[in-house]
């Protein structure tokens, strides 16, 4: 983390971070008195990473160096102003792209060989017969199972060029059989969109869970389906959702507001401003709006809360959330990384930062907030949130709202501690669930075979004995003593909630996981309310 209180200018961080990468060489003829006499002060650290690179007495691998100091200057700027290293680069533009060239599989290393947990839907491997509880034991004649293929070793293993194809053979334990299969490589989808279905007659919902180029054609694919059914109000979830491309969430927010509502501005340092407006497109300007937020839901996602409410549409239903209002504008450093950095801050129509105080250099303290926010009493009690009378704004219909560190919901849901706990939530994040449930469904898949996506949402139920044997395979995992007495129906809920989501996918997951949500029994009591106004 960065160690100095001082602010360094963005311009001077630009200029260093360029010299280090397209800087000349040195000239070792040059005495050491003269190693820092540059004008330039790009030159000087140019010089110094050359220096290294060709005379210190061990091999010392320059490219961390270079690594170190590109971080050590962004720290020192602002929380939000990231270096993109080359080995992360590839996977993190795929993500925001919404899309890569793959075969179409989601995998599982199960007893050092690879498991197809379920291919994806109209994907390459599920066009070419693969199933879930394939075994796939070579690519193009190579093995590839073992202790010693990493998951990532795995990956690259199975990449290929668009169009091209792929031989795999596949043990199939429910036949007892290998197969061949030609997969061809295509466009793969990473989908933003999760869930979309009706809660009620008239309320349609849709999770969202990032503003990547794919995003706002899945949602506006989702938001016309659920119209087709019949939804005149929406529910759109965007808890835990971090953000991504602010056009993305410009387009999203146009679906809602009339012609010419403004939808936010940005001011760059020189105080020039550039305002986004609402256009004529928008099919749901008519309808109810209701957007689902919590301490996670970040940046993009509160422009799309803060657009609304400042323009008194819809409501807001929820926690406070993250308080990220700047914008980063990406740089490629032309040796396949690249930089991330703060250009812009971002206000909503009513003119009010969002962005939560940070001091440079002082990341620890700006992501630790989390934290200070739990304990503080915020998640169980709107009266805990800490608001400045200073950063009061009005919105034209007369309604009270704060700048400053996140948007405030318009009706204030509590954290549920018996599904939202340390306990719970390391259980999920180590992914000894879907684990587990997937060994499970592999004992015997042929009993689902049968089981319609609805009939498993409405009548399937996990029996005590199950929630027992998962109790049991966590303490063999852990070596530790973990019981679920408080959370046994919850954890009914998350065994079924991934069993639904390996054998349908995410959108039968999120109906399970949302039945009794606190938040969406909220939004469903407020949706009857309007209709009933109405």
């Amino acid at each position: 983390m960065g160690f100095q209180k001082k602010y360094i200018p963005l311009l001077l961080g630009v200029a260093i971070a360029t010299g280090i990468f397209i800087g000349g060489k040195l000239n070792f003829t040059d005495s050491s008195d003269r190693l820092f006499t540059s004008n330039s002060k790009k030159d000087k650290l140019n010089r110094l990473i050359d220096y290294i690179d060709f005379e210190y007495v061990d091999d010392v691998n320059t490219d961390s160096i270079v690594d170190v100091t590109v971080n050590e200057i962004l720290d020192n700027l602002d929380p939000h102003s990231t270096y993109i290293p080359k080995s992360e680069y590839q996977r993190d533009a795929e993500k925001m792209k919404g899309d890569f060239v793959g075969i179409g599989v989601s995998f599982y290393t199960y007893r050092d060989t690879i498991t197809v947990i379920r291919p994806t839907e109209g994907g390459p491997s599920e066009r070419a017969g693969i199933k879930g509880g394939d075994r796939i034991i070579t690519a193009n004649g190579d093995s590839i199972f073992g202790k010693e293929w990493t998951n990532e070793a795995i990956v690259q293993k199975l990449k290929g060029e668009k169009n091209s194809k792929i031989t795999l053979k596949v043990y199939r334990p429910s036949d007892n059989e290998i197969l061949t299969f030609k997969v061809k490589y295509t466009d793969i989808p990473i989908k933003s969109v999760d869930a979309a279905y009706m809660l009620t007659d008239n309320l349609g919902y849709i999770k969202v869970n990032r503003f990547a180029e794919s995003t706002y054609r899945e949602f506006k694919s989702a938001l016309d389906k659920l119209q087709d059914r019949g939804a005149t109000q929406l529910a759109l979830d965007l808890r835990d959702n971090p953000g991504g491309f602010m056009a993305i969430a410009e387009q999203i927010v146009d679906e809602f507001l009339v012609n010419n509502k403004l939808i936010l501005f940005t001011k760059n340092k020189s105080g020039k401003i550039e305002n986004s407006y609402a256009t004529r497109k928008g099919d749901f300007e008519d309808g109810d709006i209701y957007i689902l937020i919590n301490e996670n839901s970040a940046s993009a996602s509160e422009i799309v809360a803060g657009a609304l409410q400042d323009n008194d549409k819809g409501t807001i239903v929820g926690r406070r959330s993250y308080g990220k209002g700047l914008v980063q504008r990406q740089m490629a450093l032309g040796d396949g990384s690249a930089v991330r950095l703060t250009v812009a801050r971002y206000y909503t129509p009513t003119g009010r930062s969002i962005q939560r105080p940070y001091s440079n250099g002082d990341s620890d303290s700006y992501y630790n907030e989390y934290y200070k926010r739990l304990s503080s009493g915020e998640f169980n009690s709107e009266s805990s949130i800490q608001i400045a009378d200073s950063l009061k704004f009005i919105t034209p219909n007369g309604k009270v709202v704060y700048g400053g560190g996140g948007i405030i919901p318009d009706i204030f849901v509590p954290l549920d501690t018996s599904v939202q706990n340390e306990t719970l939530n390391y259980i999920k994040q180590r992914g000894y669930i879907s684990n587990f449930v997937f060994e499970e469904l592999d004992k015997d898949r042929s009993v689902y075979k049968d089981v319609s996506e609805a009939d498993f949402i409405a009548n399937f139920e996990i029996s005590d004995d199950i929630v027992i044997q998962f109790q049991d395979y966590l303490n063999l995992k852990e070596r530790t003593k973990i019981t679920f007495v408080a959370y046994h129906d919850v954890m009914k809920k998350l065994i079924k909630a991934d069993l639904a989501n390996q054998l349908y996918g995410s959108n039968a997951s999120e109906q399970i996981i949302n039945a009794a949500d606190a938040m969406i029994e909220e939004v469903i009591k407020l949706s009857k309310t309007q209709l009933t106004e109405l």
